[in-house]
């Protein structure tokens, strides 16, 4: 497969589980509604799981605008290819959250609070206070991306034929799920644990563009805080990386 649309399936079929689980859980009469965190952090890494399975072999399955950037700054992925990856990665997100519009809009529609509504689409901080919810990204999206490139650890090709990709492919899809569901449930209930700028975004434009009733805004205002903390703790997590192999 094409890297490019790879990465597009990957993060649509990502971003529609996770975006899907929040929805199951939150929204009003849907049969799962009601259900807890522990649902909500499984079907996000889950979500992983799939995306990686496919993209895994023909992109790396970055499937995350800050794995792209973590992987390029510790010399794993090419620079000039990084922009594919991420715009791949934003129209994933944004496709996946829109079909979980679509499915759900029944349930939306007799949703009343706001938050709620909002919550499906895209993250907020529990208790808003700017460097600590900064600081929840950084550190989430610190965890993810050392993790990741300790997992793949250094290039080489498998009995000097077969080149190893680096990426979240390259390490198997369950390990990396487990990793995004170790973060979700010890992390993740200070900000939603975007660690993921196209996760958040995207599906944040579509909220913005579809009709629901009692949507309310979008949230402008903080929507900075999940793609500049996980820019910045993928950054960090490969300075570190770099400084200790």
């Amino acid at each position: 497969m094409n890297p490019i649309l790879a990465e597009y399936l990957g993060t649509f079929i990502l971003i529609l589980m996770g975006t899907g689980v929040c929805a199951n859980s939150s929204l009003k009469d849907t049969f799962a509604s009601g259900a807890d965190w522990v649902l909500i952090s499984f079907g996000w890494g889950l979500g992983v799981y799939l995306g990686v399975i496919i993209a895994g072999p023909s992109s790396g399955a970055h499937l995350n605008p800050a794995v792209t950037i973590g992987l390029a700054v510790a010399g794993k992925f090419a620079w000039a290819d990084a922009p594919l990856y991420i715009l791949a990665q934003l129209l994933g997100a944004m496709s996946g959250a829109f079909l979980t519009w679509l499915l759900f809009a029944d349930h939306y529609n007799r949703t009343e609070d706001a938050a709620t509504i909002k919550g499906t689409f895209c993250t907020s901080p529990a208790i808003k206070n700017t460097p600590r919810n900064v600081l929840s990204e950084v550190t989430g999206t610190f965890v993810l991306i050392l993790v990741v490139l300790l997992f793949a650890g250094p290039e080489f090709k498998l009995a000097g034929l077969i080149e190893v990709k680096i990426g979240l492919g390259s390490v198997g899809a369950l390990p990396v799920a487990l990793l995004v569901v170790s973060i979700g449930m010890s992390l993740g209930g200070l900000t939603g644990y975007a660690i993921n700028p196209a996760r958040d975004l995207g599906p944040r434009i579509i909220h913005a563009l579809v009709p629901i009733k009692s949507k309310g805004t979008s949230d402008w205002g903080y929507a900075w805080v999940p793609i500049a903390g996980p820019m910045l703790g993928a950054v960090i997590a490969a300075m570190v990386y770099l400084a200790v192999i």
